[in-house]
């Protein structure tokens, strides 16, 4: 999982905003880093919600390198059928529910991309982890989700490592989006423990790395 983060651990100026506002500011260099993480994976996934957002086309650029497999879980396969991710660029799967529309499913395959049926009501993430490993040989997946996918990834442990690059601005808000959301615990016990790993200056960006430490 990578994301960039404001001091107050948020991942836009607020909800509904696009990250891409955030992102800005990031030191060239980190960009640079972030897109070659990209070059180092075989697939990328974002959230359905992130998509229709950001409009992102999750390609390798900057850097050389093959884009990798954008995979987009959207259990009613609703993504715009115009998204940046169905396009040319490279490779798409979109991963739905059986309850998804066949004439959503149709517009997507139209424009080229796959798509997986893994689950009944949503899509089932250990699921599709095997379809993407055994059907498409993804070996290393890189997160670039919002709160909603990442605390389903991390739910349901399905990330080894996290990396952030800290953004030295506080933007505040109750309901602005943070890097985990859906979790609420009732004890300490619950919480998802995290192993520091590595910490380093990405040109004028913290970059800190972590392992997850599942019990």
């Amino acid at each position: 999982m990578m994301s960039e983060i404001t001091v107050d651990g948020k991942l836009t100026l607020k909800r509904g905003a696009s990250s891409k506002i955030l992102m800005k500011y990031m030191d060239p260099r980190t960009e640079l880093l972030l897109h070659r993480t990209r070059a180092e994976c075989d697939a990328i996934m974002v959230g359905s919600n992130t998509i229709k957002i950001d409009n992102s086309f999750l390609t390798v650029r900057l850097v050389e390198g093959k884009s990798p497999l954008r995979v987009i879980p959207s259990s009613m396969a609703d993504i715009p059928p115009d998204s940046n991710v169905l396009g040319p660029d490279a490779p798409t799967v979109i991963a739905v529910s059986s309850r998804a529309p066949r004439e959503k499913i149709d517009a997507i395959v139209e424009r080229g991309a796959r798509v997986e049926v893994c689950g009944e009501d949503r899509v089932d993430l250990p699921r599709l982890m095997h379809i993407l490993k055994t059907g498409y040989g993804v070996s290393r997946l890189m997160i670039e989700g919002g709160p909603t996918l990442n605390w389903h990834m991390l739910h349901h442990r399905l990330v080894d490592e996290i990396r952030l690059i800290h953004l030295p601005f506080i933007v505040g808000g109750a309901d602005t989006p943070s890097l985990v959301g859906g979790m609420h615990i009732e004890s300490e016990d619950e919480m998802i423990r995290l192993e520091l790993k590595d910490h380093f200056l990405c040109g004028t960006n913290l970059v800190t790395e972590y392992t997850v430490c599942y019990r």
